[in-house]
């Protein structure tokens, strides 16, 4: 409860300084490209009312929720995989290092004539992007393990079971829910990025229509939307790695 409180303050205290912010630059450039934060902030809330706003919001919502999952899935096991089997990392690492550089963004096109233009590609895109770094932060993190470690576990009869649960889980979840974490931010630009063209559903694809239409208000009402869920998602992923890594944070209250 104290944490929530917590949280609940310190975004208080952010939307208070930049809402501030916003309205100084709403009057210096006249209140019509930028328009004043308790406009937008009403538009919000009438827009809140309708069905039209929460199906664009929803299909944003499942998109990139389903990215980040799937990225979860494949990218953590597969750095916790390359982290502790050296021939494994020794013939997957020179792939990963030598496209990580590569701009996954510009593979939008391709994904969408093999995918085709709904759902599937979008979240594909995503999850692309945010999997290479859950895959490298994970690998790292577990690589970084000291060796005095395994020892420990298999001296005193530990299996492979054991050092996955006692040494290899313990120092990978928390890289891997940073990377998932500091993701969402990029999850979300991307997602604005892929449904700003080749759809008619999701916050992007209202901002940008929007934009089109010169209805500033209807786009930051798209915009606030978007940040509302980025926001969101980077609390739920705060939430599971409390939950995934209680002893991280048992430690840090002693």
């Amino acid at each position: 409860m104290v944490g929530l409180l917590r949280s609940i303050l310190r975004y208080g205290g952010v939307l208070l300084v930049m809402g501030l912010l916003w309205k100084a630059a709403a009057l210096a450039l006249g209140g019509v490209i930028l328009p004043h934060p308790e406009d937008a902030l009403v538009a919000l809330i009438q827009a809140m009312g309708t069905s039209l706003f929460w199906e664009h919001f929803m299909t944003s919502a499942y998109r990139a929720t389903a990215a980040m999952a799937l990225a979860w899935v494949v990218a953590f096991p597969l750095g916790l995989v390359m982290g502790s089997m050296k021939r494994v990392d020794a013939v997957l690492a020179p792939f990963v290092f030598l496209t990580y550089p590569v701009p996954k963004i510009v593979l939008l096109p391709i994904f969408l004539l093999l995918l085709g233009l709904g759902d599937t590609s979008k979240i594909a895109m995503i999850a692309l992007i945010l999997g290479y770094q859950i895959l490298v932060t994970t690998r790292d993190g577990v690589r970084s393990i000291h060796p005095k470690y395994y020892d420990s576990v298999r001296s005193l009869g530990g299996s492979r079971w054991d050092v996955l649960r006692e040494v290899l889980l313990p120092a990978a979840l928390p890289h891997g829910f940073t990377a998932l974490r500091l993701g969402t931010g990029v999850s979300v630009a991307v997602l604005f990025f892929v449904e700003s063209f080749a759809t008619t559903r999701g916050l992007g694809y209202m901002i940008m229509d929007a934009w089109g239409a010169m209805d500033y208000l209807t786009m930051f009402t798209g915009i606030l939307g978007m940040s509302i869920m980025g926001a969101a998602l980077y609390e739920a992923a705060n939430i599971l790695e409390r939950k995934a890594c209680k002893w991280m944070f048992l430690r840090s209250k002693d």
